[in-house]
């Protein structure tokens, strides 16, 4: 499968890929629509709840088996509202390859929502990540917020470097003795 990163107008992902859905009725199988969420739990009055939050907003990830996009999708895709661009621009499409392949496939492993990491903190009081999308991103980890219960990961994707915040849950020294 090869993966193609589109830019879409900051909180109109869903309705993009919605519109998209409905132009292509008759070719559903050809072509997949991706918007990977991350789950984080955030405290409003006392009270904790959790909100799904786009993984990269602005972005959508089109999947397809061919190595690249046909006139039709492409035609299609440009002229619905919100579209911005393909990356890395309009005029050199190609698929995700590298770093940013592997930065999504990171992610898409753990199915369209990241959901929340199993941590604790080792004796020093470094984070140690047993499960969950934190794991293998230890090394880009900038901050760790306990209250939160979020870590800031910094990534670069398509040549620009930014930060997130990943959920994680603390699990005890039992669980984690247990673990091992």
């Amino acid at each position: 499968m090869k993966y193609f990163a589109v830019q879409i107008h900051t909180t109109k992902e869903n309705l993009y890929i919605d519109s998209i859905l409905k132009k292509l009725t008759h070719r559903t199988d050809r072509q997949r629509f991706i918007f990977p969420k991350r789950r984080l739990q955030i405290r409003k009055a006392g009270k904790n709840s959790f909100v799904m939050e786009p993984l990269f907003p602005g972005y959508i990830f089109l999947e397809i088996e061919t190595d690249s996009l046909d006139n039709e999708l492409y035609n299609i895709m440009r002229k619905t509202p919100h579209f911005f661009r393909f990356l890395p621009n309009n005029q050199d499409i190609h698929s995700l390859e590298g770093r940013d392949l592997t930065i999504l496939s990171h992610f898409l492993q753990f199915g369209e929502v990241a959901d929340l990491s199993q941590v604790y903190f080792d004796e020093n009081d470094r984070i140690v990540v047993k499960t969950g999308p934190l794991q293998g991103l230890e090394g880009q980890i900038i901050r760790v917020d306990r209250r939160k219960q979020r870590a800031k990961v910094r990534l670069d994707f398509s040549e620009h470097s930014f930060t997130m915040d990943l959920g994680f849950e603390v699990i005890n020294r039992a669980n984690q003795e247990n673990a091992k």
